[in-house]
């Protein structure tokens, strides 16, 4: 560790050796001359987080938070943006004149996605589908409630949107149950927030419209391969993970993220190498 540096963020989570942040905002440094600036990552569980975060010395400007720590993070911030609020976790700590501050950039990086696979059109009025109800649907229900889409239906093995309600409370957005093995509905783009294996042969039930997957590793995921021998298109949660990176690599700095060299590095780092 250099003398020099002056400013430092870093990721919390458990496990963590396998997080790509710290390729993506060293290289949004390295493009942007930040040579005071240094990430890193931390083992982190939810209990440890408060002692890690309140212990941070003050070169340390913001923290991000992965599993399982995004809840802990929630609770020990001084304040709460309303996106992580309703969510009910947090994957940004920033510091503050007066403390921390959580927020929840999963959402622009359901976001971004979203517009890459679109390319950029509309989903208002439409119809999507979101498999699964954890952590991940939740900021993928807000994005696609402030993209406009009319309603959203959940695939689950058991119905949870009596959990989800409260995304919807003051939205136009209607909110539908089915079970994963019975679909027999159309819609106009899909979103899966589940492991592969818990889709495992029901791929082709599931590829009824553009696809964004949030797993990619490995990758392509099966889901990816079956939409896109279908003709249509499908992206990872790669594209996912470089666009929740820019938000929070601008609420650190406090300057543009360089986006085109962030995530070709993430690309790199993962051995994809995808048209985008």
């Amino acid at each position: 560790m250099g003398s020099h540096i002056t400013h430092r963020a870093a990721v919390l989570g458990s496990p963590i050796e396998h997080s790509k942040s710290p390729v993506l905002h060293n290289t949004g440094y390295k493009a942007l001359g930040l040579d005071q600036w240094e990430y890193d990552r931390f083992e982190c569980t939810g209990d440890m987080l408060p002692g890690i975060v309140s212990g941070a010395d003050e070169t340390y400007c913001g923290f991000s938070v992965t599993m399982p720590s995004k809840f802990a993070a929630l609770e020990f911030a001084d304040e709460v943006t309303e996106r992580a609020c309703a969510i009910g976790s947090a994957n940004t700590l920033l510091r503050t004149a007066t403390g921390w501050r959580a927020d929840n950039t999963d959402v622009d990086g359901i976001r971004g996605a979203l517009g890459e696979l679109l390319g950029g059109a509309s989903l208002a009025g439409k119809h999507a589908i979101v498999i699964g109800s954890g952590g991940t649907a939740r900021p993928a229900i807000w994005a696609l409630i402030e993209a406009g889409v009319a309603r959203i239906t959940v695939l689950n093995r058991s119905d949870r949107t009596a959990e989800l309600q409260t995304l919807f409370d003051e939205t136009p957005t209607t909110l539908a149950y089915a079970p994963l093995e019975h679909l027999h509905i159309e819609a106009d783009v899909v979103v899966s927030t589940v492991p592969s294996a818990a889709i495992a042969g029901l791929e082709d039930t599931l590829a009824i419209a553009p696809v964004l997957d949030v797993i990619y590793d490995p990758w392509p995921t099966p889901l990816v391969e079956v939409t896109r021998a279908k003709g249509l298109k499908a992206v990872g949660g790669h594209v996912m993970l470089a666009h929740q990176s820019y938000g929070q690599f601008e609420q650190f700095t406090g300057m543009d993220a360089p986006r085109d060299a962030m995530r070709e590095a993430l690309e790199e780092s993962l051995g994809i190498s995808e048209e985008h």
